[in-house]
């Protein structure tokens, strides 16, 4: 196999991080939620961003190479664990990209007025413009992180510029009328917001991507673990910051989930008189999306790569394209799946019911990984990281099954949640099962 270049830094590997993590779809929601929020972002922060940093930095140091997560768990747990625990994060990546697609789409959409909001709110136009953006994310970071890397930069910095902007509009707005919100940051229990808070710390994680790359970091024993702390410094500041800034500018009964960006771009330009402020925070959102549809679709991607170089995946997974050095294949096979749970999500229900089915399914495969991560935290002797990640991973997959307001059939919500977490294990067995005995049957040994 041809190697993977080293061509990331520590500016391009923090910006990397920062772009994996930060995600604006988060903030309506949170704003949303009310003033609480605030005090969720920081216990978020200090009970899984910090300690999950500190995890990433110590097992990419321990267990050098591609793949990470996977390359962790299959050293401290073996063949078996190493590709479930794969195979569940490389899947519930796959449920990230569609519910993102559509978020960022239909915020997109609202950005352009009345006339963009009705075809944001038209299923058809919106799954069609999300696979596009799917696709054109992925297909420009195939060919390779020197180039790609600078959408991935540009993502992080657009990030840094819309978080300063807002605070300045929110200031002047505060200034103009004071807060549209009391800020009484206590949250609030209710079994309507469970699922939102596992939506918190879904948003707060992300920092593992950046050990699944750990080939492509120039020096990455020094590089990654102070990456790490800068951009989840960063992440934790973005959330508060921005959330705290709707709020400034707006109640929570006021801000939608799926177009509360839209609706701080107009509350922004109203407070400041520059009705251009609603393009530029466009620009700015859109430019953050493709940033990280770039970022996590090339993080993910190693993750076939390294598994198909032990043999438990098709030969063609460990191909690394001849002229880009990328696994080419890898990625494409990836979009394929994601564009199919796009369109497997639409069949029943409304449009938010779907989007939230999205979510619940993204949140839960998503935390399944960490049990294995912070147990090889727990071996590499960071018991106090692994045990704060063990719980916060606990709550948040007890939150997500929670429906939320939007849901009118709950029955159905928990069934396709039962029933495509349960498909997500029972394939990833099937798959092992016969290419470990393949690989069995041909060197003696199953891959370890």
């Amino acid at each position: 196999m041809t190697e993977l270049r080293r061509e990331l830094g520590l500016r391009d590997l923090t910006l990397f991080a920062i772009v994996c993590m930060v995600s604006t779809r988060w903030i309506p929601a949170a704003a949303h939620a009310g003033p609480g929020s605030l005090t969720l972002w920081l216990l978020a922060a200090v009970l899984f961003t910090a300690p999950l940093a500190d995890v990433v930095g110590t097992l990419s140091v321990k267990y050098p190479g591609a793949g990470g997560l996977y390359l962790w768990t299959r050293r401290d747990f073996g063949p078996w664990h190493g590709f479930l625990c794969f195979w569940i994060y490389w899947l519930s990546m796959a449920f990230w990209f569609p519910s993102a697609a559509m978020f960022y789409m239909s915020a997109g959409l609202d950005l352009l007025g009345p006339s963009g909001a009705h075809w944001g709110e038209n299923r058809l136009c919106l799954t069609a413009v999300s696979l596009v953006a799917i696709w054109l994310a992925l297909g420009t970071n195939v060919i390779g992180m020197k180039i790609g890397k600078w959408t991935e930069n540009a993502g992080g910095a657009s990030a840094w510029i819309m978080t300063a902007l807002l605070l300045v509009v929110a200031a002047i707005a505060w200034k103009q009328r004071g807060s549209a919100t009391p800020l009484h940051i206590w949250p609030t229990w209710n079994w309507g917001s469970l699922n939102f808070w596992a939506s918190i710390a879904y948003a707060m994680s992300g920092m593992e991507l950046a050990g699944m790359i750990g080939t492509e970091i120039h020096d990455p024993e020094r590089t990654l673990p102070r990456a790490g702390w800068i951009a989840s410094g960063f992440v934790t500041f973005f959330y508060v910051a921005a959330t705290m800034a709707l709020l400034v500018l707006l109640p929570p009964g006021g801000i939608s989930e799926m177009s509360g960006l839209a609706q701080a771009a107009v509350a922004s330009s109203r407070a400041t008189g520059a009705p251009w402020l609603i393009g530029v925070l466009a620009v700015l959102v859109l430019a953050s999306a493709v940033g990280q549809f770039g970022g996590i679709g090339t993080s993910v991607s190693r993750l076939p790569l390294a598994a198909g170089m032990d043999g438990l995946l098709p030969a063609y997974m460990a191909r690394v394209h001849p002229r880009w050095r990328t696994p080419h294949i890898s990625m494409a096979l990836f979009g394929a799946l994601a564009s199919f749970l796009l369109l497997l999500a639409q069949l029943g229900g409304t449009l938010a019911e779907a989007y939230q089915v999205l979510v619940s399914l993204m949140v839960i495969a998503g935390f399944l990984p960490y049990v294995y991560i912070f147990g090889s935290a727990w071996k590499a002797g960071k018991r106090a990281s692994a045990l704060s990640g063990w719980f916060v991973t606990a709550v948040a997959i007890l939150c997500s099954l929670v429906p939320t307001e939007h849901i009118v059939n709950v029955w159905l919500f928990e069934t396709k949640l039962a029933g495509m977490t349960a498909a997500i294990v029972g394939s990833g067995w099937l798959v092992f099962r016969r290419y470990s005995k393949f690989a069995l049957s041909q060197t003696g040994v199953v891959p370890s």
